[in-house]
């Protein structure tokens, strides 16, 4: 154990990792050294920041609480703290199950146990959204709102991080102009629920104004949308991402299923029609634009019928990006309060099975139309003399990476290259000099 030294371990979602390089940035002004996923944990303090949204999150969660017990009885770290979504949503299960953890917070009140620790040093405070970055130097994420108030009948998020509460666009802004001072040139944008952004806080969708403002920023060289919803979708962002050329043609928007019988006992307020409205709206307005979505198999009322018209949903539109998940019943929601998830686990996951097979289908046609083309690439990392690269269409850890060779480029430079092969998630590529 290391005195003073403070371990971090994020787990689930970029959101809870923004959260955590804000506590970081809070540690080290303070003095401490804190130490963000490091290999072997061996603070005076570790902080586990925990996810809660799905069983294998939750349990994943409480394996690693499990692992530091054991190093703290060895004497190999000090204190255990546990925060986040899975201690906000189950907290007093917690101390009861896990008495070898010292301390359990929430998602949003860790202010406190920093606050309480001794000052180190004589820094000033820093701001709120101030923080230290984990990702690489280039690239970072941007949370612009917490919380959600769509109440899907198979989410909890609501449940654990309450009603949508949208930041103020001058303080995301203020931290757009921090964040490209360090270096940032790729923004990440991401919220529970995208669409909603403003409403609560100026009564009107500001989404497009938000991003048009950002585009404005020196130094901003790309932002990408993630995490939108598609009901009451706000339109205007669409003409935003067409006209500025560092608004990438891209988003992540969640759609869940295609069937209008599970849509409405899923409680998304859309229809397959309307969903497809609004996916050739996209494609009308932005014409180069590539659309992520997640899907979902096995909701109470997917029967065969229903499972059909997704696969014939999934064939059709013919999505760039898509991840799909099994349904699992998570408590306290509407549908584990008033729907029967009776559908066998092996069914689920037969569908689950053949619903990739397909878009694996649609991923290879769609890669081999790239053979060819020239794209613009971002790179992230050096591995012998190959550069591994994102394009403008392709987020971090979740899409495809370009491996290119003939470039002396470094992390954080853009360079144009030729595609020459391709894999499953993966390209190969040739830099243009």
């Amino acid at each position: 154990m290391i005195e003073n030294r403070i371990d971090i371990i994020t787990m689930g979602c970029s959101k809870n990792l923004i959260d955590s390089e804000r506590i970081i940035r809070r540690l080290k002004v303070k003095g401490y050294d804190a130490i963000h996923n490091a290999e072997s944990p061996c603070g005076e303090y570790v902080v586990v920041n925990t996810c809660g949204f799905i069983a294998d999150a939750k349990e994943e969660s409480i394996e690693m609480l499990l692992d530091l017990a054991r190093l703290k009885e060895d004497g190999e770290i000090g204190k255990i703290v546990a925060m986040g979504c899975l201690t906000e949503r189950y907290r007093d299960d917690l101390v009861q199950e896990l008495p070898e953890i010292d301390l359990i917070l929430g998602k949003f009140d860790w202010d406190g146990f920093i606050d309480s620790l001794p000052n180190l040093t004589e820094s000033p405070k820093p701001k709120s959204w101030e923080r230290e970055l984990t990702t690489p130097p280039h690239s970072a994420y941007l949370k612009i709102s917490e919380g959600c108030n769509r109440f899907c009948a198979f989410c909890a998020i609501p449940i654990i991080t309450g009603r949508y509460k949208s930041r103020p666009i001058e303080e995301i802004l203020d931290e757009t102009r921090m964040l490209v001072s360090r270096g940032v040139k790729e923004f990440n944008v991401i919220a529970q629920d995208l669409s909603s952004y403003g409403i609560d806080l100026y009564g009107s969708h500001k989404l497009s104004e938000l991003i048009d403002r950002m585009a404005d920023i020196e130094g901003v060289e790309w932002i990408r949308l993630h995490y939108a919803y598609p009901s009451d979708f706000p339109l205007d962002i669409l003409d935003v991402m067409a006209k500025r050329d560092n608004v990438c043609k891209y988003i992540d928007i969640a759609l869940q299923h295609a069937s209008d019988t599970v849509l409405t006992n899923m409680r998304r307020h859309i229809t397959r029609c309307q969903t497809e409205e609004l996916i050739a709206e996209m494609r009308r307005r932005v014409s180069d634009i590539k659309i992520r979505t997640t899907l979902m198999v096995g909701f109470p009322g997917e029967g065969e019928k229903e499972f059909e018209e997704l696969l014939d949903f999934v064939r059709s539109q013919k999505f760039d990006r898509m991840g799909a998940f099994a349904y699992s019943e998570e408590d306290d929601t509407w549908a584990a309060k008033n729907l029967n998830d009776d559908i066998p686990e092996d069914e689920k996951q037969r569908r689950l099975d053949l619903l990739m097979e397909i878009q694996t289908d649609i991923y290879e046609e769609k890669n081999a139309a790239m053979l060819g083309k020239e794209v613009l690439l971002l790179v992230d990392e050096i591995e012998g003399d190959t550069r591994i690269c994102r394009s403008q269409w392709d987020s971090p850890e979740v899409d495809m990476n370009y491996y290119v060779k003939g470039s002396n480029a470094v992390p954080g430079q853009f360079i144009k290259a030729r595609v020459t092969g391709y894999q499953l998630y993966d390209f190969e590529a040739e830099a243009i000099v």
